[in-house]
């Protein structure tokens, strides 16, 4: 046998913390004192707030009757806010604190909450329910080492008597949560999270693994049992890898002039990790990336970081989206990022290496794995890899590095989004029928975008850029048109679907837009000849698709890739 060493492990060094508890109280200090019940909003769907109601009913029964409650999401809100928001809880003075729920998409942030609380010295006990509680223990690990986290088996069509029965099984735990004290304590608030078998090293380095030599002169030789070893440590996307040596990383630097340690992205999802340059580099060489990818990278990763973009709660939403990177400008040519027929499907390598190393980034370092630490339900193949580029040879109007800034500067637009829907038409033999059909793509019951308006971006074959180019359209044209006829009847959207988040100013629309301004359409011209269009619908929830423009480390926006030649 034979051992591989020096492998970067991708997950970059981890500082696993172990909080200290609040002291715990006594059944008469929970009699004398306040308790606080938090609600991240999640308790107005279906049957939920009877957890709250139930538990209330419990302490009631223990002579416990001061209650103070907040109700406010936690949707938005970066690691800084989340602190915020459990120092002005704590404010209160509570004796203890119960938090609710963490079920689906707020569980991560949610998490944070409960940890700071403790912090401040308010013990705290956090009810969550399938899925939301996998990833509470995630976020736990990670970031707090220990937690009282009570898991209830509710779901979205349980009643009200089987949400209170939950309860009753779960309250020995919840009182103990709030009362136990030293060894008893630290049992009740251990965390059962097994992912991380082998936690980060120090030296950046992954332990030695083991390999079979017999077969060592051939090529790729080592690769099944180092990507057997990356797959089972949850640290690889299910697809072969390149292994990250230190001699692939500095090589993959080669267009990198930013400094190795600076910091792209602020600390999200449940590692609590910044993401910086070195990881990106590592993940780069894993998905197979050539060095002239990262500015494009870079620039990624700095567009995610945008608050409007809500990165935090994106890398673990239940939502199958992924992370779209849509590059416009002359360096994407340059570097080979494709627009032309088939971009976004297999067939182009640095489409698909730049995607996936965007989500590898993700996985690994924000620790958003699948299955585990991600809530996506069913998930999708955006988040494998999700990259293409505008095609100045196809371009019917402007694109949109030149409508954010000039032709020359290059930009990379991110959307959190699903992947492309296709629009189907063959036959309209004009812009206007054409248009019509596109429009009525733009939405359907089943996606965000009828509960949350937001961007959205029409991707245009170049037939049908030409047909309509050819009937009148400008860009403006069409972004007004689909803002416009693009929505849903409000009793069709009412009580179904998602918990709406809308403009104020929505309140009294019918029909319900999807869309909040016309210049919330993109429009882009790619692919190849024929009746295919498509049509890409967003996430939307608190995210924004956000534009970077690709720029050296002084801020100046760069012409061409060998500008950032080390």
């Amino acid at each position: 046998m034979k051992q591989v060493t020096e492998l970067l492990d991708p997950r970059g060094y981890q500082e696993r913390t172990k909080i200290k508890l609040a002291e715990r109280v006594s059944i008469e200090e929970l009699q004398k004192g306040k308790i606080l019940f938090y609600n991240n909003t999640k308790l107005g769907f279906c049957n939920y707030y009877t957890v709250f109601d139930r538990i209330k009913e419990k302490f009631r029964e223990l002579g416990i009757s001061n209650f103070v409650e907040y109700t406010e999401t936690v949707r938005g809100k970066d690691a800084k806010k989340l602190a915020e928001y459990a120092a002005m809880l704590a404010k209160e003075n509570p004796t203890a604190a119960i938090v609710a729920f963490g079920d689906m998409g707020t569980s991560s942030s949610t998490t944070v909450v409960t940890m700071e609380l403790e912090k401040l010295g308010i013990p705290s006990v956090y009810m969550t329910a399938p899925p939301g509680s996998a990833i509470t223990e995630g976020v736990g690990v990670y970031r707090a080492g220990q937690l009282c986290l009570c898991s209830v088996d509710i779901y979205q069509a349980s009643t009200v008597e089987e949400v209170a029965h939950q309860v009753d099984i779960k309250w020995d735990y919840i009182i103990k949560s709030l009362t136990a004290k030293g060894a008893e304590l630290e049992k009740t608030a251990e965390i059962p999270f097994k992912m991380d078998k082998i936690p980060p090293r120090k030296d950046g380095f992954l332990p030695d693994i083991p390999v079979d030599d017999s077969g060592s002169s051939e090529p790729g030789s080592f690769l099944e049992e180092i990507n057997d070893f990356f797959n089972a440590e949850h640290i690889s996307d299910g697809l072969p890898i390149i292994p990250p040596t230190k001699r692939r990383y500095e090589q993959m630097l080669g267009y990198c002039p930013f400094p190795e340690d600076m910091a792209l992205c602020a600390p999200s999802g449940p590692s609590g990790k910044s993401i910086t340059v070195k990881d990106v580099a590592v993940a780069a060489v894993m998905a197979g990336c050539k060095p002239t990818a990262m500015p494009i990278l870079v620039a990624a990763f700095k567009a995610l970081n945008s608050p409007l973009y809500n990165f935090n709660q994106s890398v673990t939403t239940s939502h199958p989206g992924g992370n779209m990177v849509l590059v416009s400008g002359p360096i994407a040519q340059e570097i080979g990022i494709s627009g032309k027929q088939g971009c976004l499907g297999p067939g182009w390598p640095v489409n698909a290496t730049i995607g996936r190393a965007v989500n590898l980034v993700i996985m690994n370092v924000l620790r958003s794995v699948p299955g585990v630490c991600d809530l996506d339900c069913l998930a999708s193949q955006a988040e494998f890899t999700y990259c293409f580029a505008e095609e100045p040879e196809l371009a019917q109007w402007t694109m949109i590095n030149e409508d954010r800034f000039d032709k020359d500067t290059t930009t990379v637009y991110v959307l959190k989004a699903e992947p492309l829907h296709d629009i189907i038409d063959f036959l309209s033999l004009d812009g206007y029928d054409l248009l019509d059909t596109i429009t009525h793509c733009c939405t359907t019951l089943g996606s965000n975008n009828a509960y949350m308006p937001g961007p959205l971006i029409v991707c245009l074959t170049p037939d049908h850029g030409m047909m309509l180019k050819k009937a009148g359209y400008t860009k403006r044209m069409i972004q007004e048109h689909i803002h416009t006829y693009v929505y849903h009847e409000v009793p069709m959207v009412r009580n179904r679907g998602l918990v709406p988040v809308r403009p104020a100013s929505f309140a009294n629309r019918h029909p319900m837009p999807v869309t909040r301004f016309p210049e919330d359409v993109e429009v882009v011209v790619i692919g190849g000849r024929g009746g295919h269009s498509g049509v890409i619908l967003p996430w939307a929830l608190h995210s924004e698709g956000c534009v970077e423009p690709v720029a050296l480390p002084d801020g100046k926006k760069a012409k061409s890739i060998k500008e950032f030649k080390r």
